[in-house]
């Protein structure tokens, strides 16, 4: 099954980002063969920072999203949302890249399901 998670809010400060992220582990780990793409989109975009450090004892955003890409699935982010907040390319974690809304609607034709967060 083709899922695409559409994350729209930031990865911190909120549990959205965090809450999709965990569907999207639980889904790669119930079917192997599930193609998984994750479009950060808005403050979302923040998520893909690479570098992150929190505290001891509380969840990480890229840690989380290396997950979704060691399972095969893809990390897209919203270019345009990207530029708005000043987001390099050369800041993002291995495996996450710059993406556009025609790949979203691509990405969106080719979906099983679609789960915006």
């Amino acid at each position: 099954m083709n899922t695409l998670f559409i994350v729209n809010d930031p990865p911190y400060g909120t549990e959205r980002c965090y809450n999709a992220l965990r569907l999207a582990h639980a889904l790669a780990k119930k079917d192997a063969e599930a193609r998984l793409v994750v479009f950060l989109m808005a403050d979302a975009v923040l998520s893909a920072k690479a570098g992150q450090k929190t505290p001891e004892g509380f969840y990480n955003v890229e840690r989380m999203l290396k997950r979704v890409l060691a399972a095969g699935g893809q990390v897209l982010l919203c270019g345009t949302c990207m530029d708005a907040r000043g987001l390099l390319e050369a800041e993002l974690m291995e495996g996450a890249r710059r993406s556009t809304m025609d790949e979203l609607a691509a990405e969106t034709i080719a979906a099983d399901k679609t789960l915006v967060f």
